[in-house]
């Protein structure tokens, strides 16, 4: 009796469907690896893509920045920067220097005010003070009245200084926000609220100025006179602008007229 062959049923289609689902899992990977590669070159196209908007828009502002700068430079207009051109560059001059040098420039054709910028070590300081000659500002002082608390509430502040009797203030309150960041409020450390008023309102007509920071930064701003006025009188109506505020609290001190550039005060010389 011959030998007798066993065959195991189905083995070959097994072998076959194996080969099948290997060659599958292969074109899977395949493909997973195409579209991996597909999306770092989308992931590479669009970084550049990002990287070149940002180029352009960096372009465009600093386009616009020239621009405004241009624009800013032409609105001054020639006489500013011919003025500006006299004053040199850091470079601190001396108060009668710089008088002398605002009226040298000057190129309005109205009577320009001579200001005063400073900064100072904080906010906050405030006073009263009565400059050795006129600054050729009339200040409208008025006392509180019936009439002009009407005004008051229909927005008409025609005023610099505002006094009162004690009596009024009560009716004056509902008016403390408008009246308060302009400092227009009577208080008595002003010394604009008084049972005598009309003797207030002579010392304020007399030329008494009030002086104070700005209220969030350490900034005062002053007239001290008036480009026509003599040197003598605008220098000295300076120098006892700043011993008031007091040297110890100015960091910086600039002296420009209404129209023209301004120029730095050499605080050592003062």
């Amino acid at each position: 009796m011959g030998k007798m062959k066993h065959r195991t049923l189905g083995l070959e289609d097994l072998e076959k469907k194996q080969k099948e689902e290997q060659k599958q899992k292969s074109l899977e990977k395949s493909m997973k690896d195409d579209r991996s590669a597909s999306g770092e070159k989308v992931v590479v196209k669009e970084a550049k893509d990002q990287e070149t908007a940002k180029e352009e828009v960096v372009k465009k502002v600093k386009k616009t920045e020239n621009k405004a700068k241009k624009k800013g430079q032409q609105g001054k207009g020639k006489n500013h920067l011919k003025a500006q051109k006299s004053v040199e560059k850091n470079k601190v001059y001396s108060i009668a220097e710089a008088v002398t040098l605002i009226k040298k420039i000057k190129y309005a054709q109205f009577d320009e005010a001579v200001e005063v910028h400073m900064n100072v070590d904080k906010t906050g300081l405030k006073g009263e003070m009565e400059l050795p000659h006129s600054i050729g500002k009339v200040i409208r002082v008025v006392v509180v009245d019936d009439a002009l608390l009407e005004k008051i509430a229909s927005g008409k502040i025609e005023f610099d200084v505002l006094v009162t009797h004690p009596s009024y203030m009560p009716k004056l309150a509902r008016f403390a926000k408008v009246l308060g960041p302009k400092g227009l409020m009577p208080n008595p450390k002003a010394g604009t609220i008084s049972t005598n008023p009309e003797e207030v309102v002579k010392k304020f007509s007399k030329g008494v100025l009030r002086w104070k920071t700005e209220p969030k930064f350490p900034l005062i701003h002053q007239m001290v006179g008036k480009v026509s006025f003599e040197d003598k009188h605008i220098t000295e109506n300076v120098e006892t602008f700043i011993e008031i505020v007091g040297k110890a609290h100015i960091s910086a001190l600039f002296i420009k007229s209404t129209m023209g550039p301004s120029l730095r005060i050499d605080l050592e010389k003062v």
